[in-house]
């Protein structure tokens, strides 16, 4: 089984280097310099710059890009792909993306919706590391046009590139979670960073609290504003829910309510704690 690869950055040189231990893998992608790194260190087998004799050469094709560059790559080269390929996307937003394909019409090949839970604040292959998947989350938000043996193929490459969980939720359960655990954590730690007011050097006071919520404020601006706008809905409400515990907090501090911040801090080491044990909804 040949598997090819559309955008070799942080994550599409990380499934290159966990799978080409078990097949042939090839690369396509925009950017020489990244096709001659990928060759240069062994992370492809092989590259293209023909896409038609990359689709023909290829049985399974992850692409791993931007949500709006995964949906025009589709549109440009649907009449390209054999009927009987298996396209993997990998975007970190579902209900958004699968309605925009669908408007595309019937395709002849199976498109399966993933998301790999795992990354890093640096982009670019360079980055690329098997120790980002190793025990991490992996996502599998079905259509009903999906073959059950195409999603049991991809949960087996999920499970030959080291994630440890792999979950298959509806496109809005994926969506409404992430908005949660994922999102809102990128919005919070955004937050806190652009909050700064201070003219002290921050260095010097500097703990692993602040270093733990803020590590994702390094972020791909390019990227992060499309998972944001495309996942809106979801998003809005989770920022709302939080604005309700927060000011929660902030009133039980302005009118010196110990009872209460003890009672919310009782609430979240139980939450958090039962999240470890995996209930996530005990409280």
């Amino acid at each position: 089984m040949n598997i090819g690869i559309v955008g070799l950055g942080l994550i599409g040189g990380t499934i290159a280097k966990t799978l080409n231990q078990h097949y042939t893998v090839s690369g396509y992608d925009i950017s020489e310099a990244t096709i001659t790194y990928a060759l240069e260190h062994k992370i492809i087998d092989r590259s293209y710059s023909d896409l038609k004799l990359f689709f023909e050469d290829n049985d399974i094709i992850f692409l791993c890009l931007y949500p709006n560059a995964i949906l025009n790559f589709i549109f440009q080269n649907k009449h390209f792909i054999p009927k009987n390929r298996v396209i993997i996307e990998i975007s970190g937003i579902k209900k958004y993306l699968i309605s925009r394909v669908e408007e595309l019409g019937d395709l002849p090949f199976d498109i399966i919706y993933t998301h790999p839970v795992a990354g890093r604040e640096k982009a670019g292959i360079m980055h690329s590391d098997e120790k980002i998947f190793a025990n991490a989350n992996f996502v599998i938000t079905p259509v009903d046009k999906n073959k059950k043996q195409n999603i049991d193929l991809v949960s087996d490459l999920a499970k030959k590139m080291g994630f440890q969980n792999i979950s298959i939720v509806t496109p809005e359960q994926h969506d409404d979670i992430i908005a949660y655990t994922s999102q809102l954590t990128h919005v919070l730690s955004l937050s806190l960073v652009n909050a700064i007011s201070t003219d002290l050097d921050t260095r010097r006071f500097i703990g692993d609290s602040y270093r733990d919520l803020t590590r994702i404020s390094i972020i791909n601006e390019k990227l992060w504003p499309q998972l944001f706008i495309n996942n809106k809905e979801a998003l809005i409400h989770k920022i709302t829910e939080f604005e309700s515990e927060l000011r929660k907090i902030k009133d039980a501090i302005i009118m010196n309510d110990t009872e209460k911040l003890e009672s919310l801090m009782r609430k979240s080491t139980q939450i958090r704690l039962s999240i470890d044990r995996g209930k996530n909804n005990e409280s």
